[in-house]
């Protein structure tokens, strides 16, 4: 099968297309964007800037990906966004290409769902399996690990990092970095725990959860100052390499910390 453009679609001349592209009706295209094999923008779609798209990706209507940021640090530099391969990108999704601060690229990973009116800001690294359900947000320069929920509604604070794995509750505001693993709910974004349901659908079993909720518990416990228990789970589990991710997660700090579980008032 060959590629097909509809006749109301504007495709502009430079464009890189791969094999059997669909372009729908009233999309626009300009002329530095890469379309891999089997991409198809259904209708009302514009992809612009230094855009490219990777094989198997579906972009639904009133998509816009790949215009300049709104980023008042963007002076007009020559930046990209990068889409991987096999991703849905529903109705009304907003991505935007990167900014000199940044390192001049967005890069969004294999397999993502994104939901629609949900926002990939300048500069963010988004990797594999991630989901953002509808009008969830991303503000800039945030780092979200693979298999990675992000609820509805949810917004994440630039420069924020998310490791592989976490979940985070519909409505929530995250300000402060979340553990590989973890599972964050709350207004203000709290860590409520591990992402349990998450594990158990990507095939952890029933042993390797309970041991990373042992060591999260240890963690996260009220004894001792957060660098010695840290100290104590690299050395009580120094074997499993989940728990070292976490630990290298904590120890690589990021602008805002780690975010903590509610502490218990002082009686």
């Amino acid at each position: 099968m060959s590629t097909i453009i509809h006749p109301t679609a504007i495709v502009e001349e430079g464009v890189q297309l791969g094999e059997n592209v669909k372009i729908g009706p009233y999309c626009v295209v300009g002329p530095d964007v890469v379309l891999g094999d089997n991409v198809e923008l259904r209708s009302h779609v514009c992809v612009g800037g230094r855009t490219t798209i990777g094989e198997n990706t579906k972009v639904f209507p009133f998509a816009s990906l790949g215009q300049e940021t709104p980023d008042l640090k963007y002076h007009g530099e020559p930046s990209e966004l990068h889409i991987g391969k096999n991703c849905s990108i529903r109705e009304y999704v907003t991505m935007n290409p990167g900014t000199e601060v940044g390192g001049m690229k967005t890069i969004v990973g294999d397999y993502c769902l994104f939901m629609p009116s949900s926002h990939v800001a300048h500069d963010c690294i988004v990797g594999d399996h991630v989901i953002m359900a509808n009008s969830a947000a991303l503000g800039g320069h945030v780092q979200v690990g693979d298999y990675v929920v992000i609820g509805g509604l949810a917004a994440v604070h630039q420069f924020v990092r998310i490791g592989s794995y976490a979940v985070i509750g519909g409505m929530c505001g995250i300000g402060s970095d979340i553990i590989p693993f973890g599972r964050a709910r709350g207004e203000k974004g709290f860590l409520a725990g591990l992402n349990l349901v998450g594990l158990e659908r990507q095939g952890f079993d029933k042993a390797q959860i309970k041991i990373l909720q042992r060591a999260f518990n240890e963690l996260f416990g009220e004894e001792g100052t957060f660098e010695q228990r840290l100290l104590d789970v690299e050395e009580n589990y120094s074997n499993i390499q989940e728990i070292m991710d976490i630990v290298s997660f904590a120890r690589d700090k990021g602008k805002f910390g780690l975010c903590q579980p509610p502490r218990k008032e002082a009686a």
